[in-house]
């Protein structure tokens, strides 16, 4: 990388990279200019009660998905657009935190839960070509009658709905394509493909 400028500071960053790279075929790239959206980077934490084999589910206003702000229309065979996401237990990590410290901190802010168990599922980039995210996914086991109706900090401007849901009734949502937002969609597609694995383990524990 040549060089490597901050163009907007605000509740992201963005700055601009010029740089190259080396080719497949042997020798380097022309010189690229790209812009990079540095957001921080994120955890994820799907509330899972095993007893009741429920989900924990969150409710909230996003931006991104407002269509008059560029959100492209959806194929003719999802449902209605919304900027009301059904999402998962989500944060940012800060400086110094560990996500396991960021986990527990948002189960608590955002659901009013405690975990009694809490296992690492997997990092992924959320979109490589032009954010520097990396986003950590959490499986917490949870009872979920401890839940509040809602959550969020007001000082973040935080509106959040919190739902119990059957595990089964979220992966109908997510197959009828209610439920679209990547970390929630990976973290119910994990669960399904391990859940027995994942109980067993708890068991042991």
């Amino acid at each position: 990388m040549k060089s490597h400028t901050i163009v907007y500071k605000g509740f992201f960053r963005v700055y601009t990279a010029l740089l190259r790279h080396k080719l497949f075929r042997g020798g380097w790239s022309d010189w690229i200019e790209r812009e990079v959206v540095d957001r921080g980077h994120a955890v994820v934490v799907l509330p899972y009660d095993p007893k009741r084999d429920s989900i924990i589910m969150l409710e909230q206003f996003r931006v991104g998905s407002v269509h008059v702000l560029g959100a492209p229309e959806r194929h003719a065979s999802q449902p209605e657009a919304s900027p009301w996401l059904l999402e998962l237990v989500a944060g940012m990590v800060d400086a110094g935190e560990t996500e396991e410290a960021v986990a527990h901190r948002e189960l608590n802010e955002e659901a009013g839960l405690k975990a009694d168990q809490l296992d690492y599922v997997m990092s992924y980039s959320s979109s490589p070509g032009g954010l520097t995210e990396r986003i950590s996914i959490f499986i917490a086991s949870v009872d979920a009658t401890t839940a509040s109706k809602y959550g969020g900090l007001a000082s973040e401007h935080e509106d959040i709905r919190v739902t119990e849901m059957p595990r089964s009734e979220a992966i109908a949502l997510l197959a009828e394509g209610y439920i679209d937002n990547a970390a929630t969609v990976i973290a119910l597609q994990w669960l399904e493909l391990n859940k027995e694995r994942l109980l067993l383990k708890w068991e042991l524990q």
